[in-house]
């Protein structure tokens, strides 16, 4: 189940985090990822008296505008692209449709949950995305989506001067320097990082 605003950050026992932050990587990290979207789709789908199905799906994927973020990213799942053969949006870079459905999934819409900080929902959204579409960005940048998700999952959203600090930090460090942050979340959630 996804954290609710205000939840501390807890230790997955899988890999040397918090959870979530094991992603894609770890197997449980990914499966609490998924399940962000996963949860949402079923209840999507209980609230329209719907079944599961790629036509369902399809309904969804032509009206991103008018569905939640999660639904729109887990009906995208349940669609495989005609080019590729992934599901739509996360196949390979250079694959044209799926770049395609990548792009309009961004569509969707995105409530801030209450108690989180205005506009948390978009960086929770624009995290997941990452992590679950790791192709499309630098090692690097997989990684500090990782870094800060755990923390945009409990309601956090650092302010603009924060987050510019903490990228130039961690700019100037190497993949293992950033690696060795994870088990420091932990041990110091509300310290900002690095």
């Amino acid at each position: 189940m996804r954290p609710a605003v205000g939840d501390p950050l807890r230790a997955c026992p899988e890999c040397p985090g918090p959870e979530y932050g094991g992603a894609p990587d770890c197997a449980r990290c990914r499966a609490l990822v998924d399940a962000i979207l996963t949860e949402e789709w079923e209840a999507f789908l209980l609230r329209e008296g719907l079944e599961d199905g790629p036509e369902v799906a399809a309904l969804v994927v032509q009206e991103p505008d008018r569905h939640d973020w999660r639904v729109v990213d887990a009906a995208l799942e349940r669609l495989v692209c005609p080019e590729c053969g992934h599901a739509s949006g996360r196949g390979p870079v250079g694959c044209g449709p799926c770049a395609l459905a990548h792009g309009f999934r961004y569509a969707a819409v995105e409530t801030d949950r209450p108690g989180a900080v205005p506009g948390n929902e978009h960086a929770v959204r624009v995290n997941v995305s990452v992590v679950r579409r790791p192709q499309g960005v630098s090692a690097r940048e997989v990684l500090v989506r990782r870094l800060l998700l755990p923390r945009l999952l409990s309601g956090d959203l650092p302010t603009t001067a924060r987050a510019q600090a903490a990228k130039d930090r961690i700019n100037g460090m190497g993949l293992a320097e950033i690696e060795a942050l994870f088990p420091r979340m932990l041990e110091s959630p509300g310290a900002d990082l690095p």
